[in-house]
Parts: structure tokens; sequence; C-alpha cells
């Protein structure tokens, strides 16, 4: 059984107090029969979270973050001892003063690693990302696609936690829409550093030229035909690669584009550009 993980057991034997679920090695612990709604049969397996607090905890509700992961995590109090935050157990997880790098307030959320303390086995939640990243062995090259947490704002762009493993930056000048902090989505590597460190991107590489190459075919059809074109978000497909050789996706980021540029006027009948 691991300590701080989702176990999946068997259900051994049923007693008043409980259910005594049991691995593949012969090991066995209790599950409270109050923490389960309804009944389980001897011979069941079940999914349960084992960690250590005080005491041994075995648990039917499964947490949003296990040991060894990042989570954005929200406090519900702030004690003697550090911020307690929720992470979908009955029980919060503690944050040590020690292990903030910034006040952490109720309230507010804050990406956490949930990690184990080596001479307790007690979990424990830290903010110090940089000590739970790798920084060599980087499984990772230009252009994977990878999962991204993001973490902290910066003078140069946006903190991100890479596949749960590494530390990324998606520089300010790469940034084209909003993000917010604690949110988890898809990236790209632009790069990995010699220092282990990865360049992200939002969008596949590429993206950005193809979407500066697309606009300036709409500016250009936009210039032969007076200015105007007779297209809009809701046109036909065909129309759109008729009239400009684009797929509609492409129109509508090329389009998006201009817009926000201000470069463009979008009205019933069509685009406008503007003088």
């Amino acid at each position: 059984m691991e300590n701080g993980k989702v176990n999946k057991l068997k259900i051994a034997r049923v007693e008043d107090q409980g259910y005594y679920l049991i691995d593949d090695k012969g090991e066995e612990v209790l599950l409270p029969a109050e923490n389960i709604d309804g009944s389980l049969k001897e011979g069941e397996e079940i999914e349960v979270f084992i960690y250590k607090d005080k005491s041994l905890i075995v648990s039917s509700k499964l947490p949003y973050v296990q040991m060894e992961q990042f989570e954005n995590l929200k406090v519900t109090q702030v004690n003697e001892l550090g911020a307690l935050v929720d992470w979908g157990l009955d029980k919060d997880l503690l944050v040590p003063f020690d292990e903030q790098i910034s006040e952490m307030k109720e309230g507010q959320s804050y990406v956490v690693f949930v990690f184990e303390d080596e001479e307790t086995g007690v979990l424990r939640g830290s903010q110090r990302v940089d000590e739970f990243v790798f920084f060599d062995e980087v499984d990772v090259k230009r252009g994977d696609e990878v999962d991204l947490l993001l973490h902290r704002e910066s003078d140069l762009g946006v903190n991100v936690i890479v596949n749960n493993l590494f530390k990324g930056l998606i520089f300010k000048s790469d940034l084209h829409k909003k993000v917010k902090m604690g949110d988890r989505t898809k990236g790209y590597v632009k790069q990995v550093r010699e220092d282990g460190k990865i360049d992200i991107l939002l969008e596949p590489l590429g993206y950005k030229e193809s979407v500066v190459s697309n606009t300036q075919t709409v500016l250009n059809v936009l210039k032969a035909h007076k200015n105007f074109i007779p297209l809009n978000d809701k046109s036909d497909p065909n129309d759109i690669k008729r009239i400009l050789g684009l797929s509609k996706k492409a129109f509508k980021r090329a389009v998006g584009h201009l817009y926000k540029q201000k470069l463009i006027d979008i009205r019933q009948d069509g685009i406008y550009l503007v003088k």
C-alpha cells in the first residue's frame, strides 16, 4: 500500500467496525463503516486514499491531489502552524509556515506540492515549487504538447509547471490570450534550455506565423475588392475558401486578430477595411 496515493484494494472481510481491505501482499487496513454510503461485500474491490496524519487514515473520498503532485488549492484557515488548504478530504492539508514563499491568506488559492515528511511519513503541502521540479533528464522536446499548471506571474511572463515534473515559462511576448493562475491547460514546448527550464507556447509552433500570413491575405483581398468582402463568421466555409483560400477556422482567427488591431469593421453584410 502506498502512502498518499489512491490504492485499489479488495474487501477481505466485513465486521461491525467496518471493512478490512487487503492488498496483493496480504497487508490489511480498516475502512470505517461510517466512511461508506451503502454497503459493500466481501471480495469486492474499492479505491481508497491512504495517508498518514497523526495515525493512518483510510478514506473512500478521493482527494483533488495525491502525493508528489501539484495542485491549485484554496486556503480554508490559517492557524499557529500554517495554512490549511482544501484538498477534497474531511481533514484539510497543512502547509507549514516554513513551506510558504508568500503569506497564504484564507479564501485565496495557491499552487501547492504534496510531499511526505521523511521522518514521520505525514503528508504536508509546500509552495516551494523549485524544490520539487526537475531540471535534469528533461524528457520533452521542441514541439511536444504538454500539460500545464499556471503557477505564478513574473516580470518575464507566466511560470508554469510542465507535466507535473518540470518548470516552464510563457514569455509575455508569447501570451496572446488571457490566462488565470491556477488553471490547467495544454501547451507546446518552444525550447528546452541548458539549465533545464522550458520555454512554453500556448499555441502549436508556427501558429503565430500562420496567423500573420492569413491576416495579410485578408488585408490584400480587402484592398483588391474596394475595402470590402461579403464574409463574416456565419459565412459558408466554401465561400470563404473561394474568396480567400482559407479554412473557416483560419479565417476567424485572422479576422479576430485584425479586429483587435482595429483595422477592420465587422458588419452583418461583411467586413470593411477601416480607412
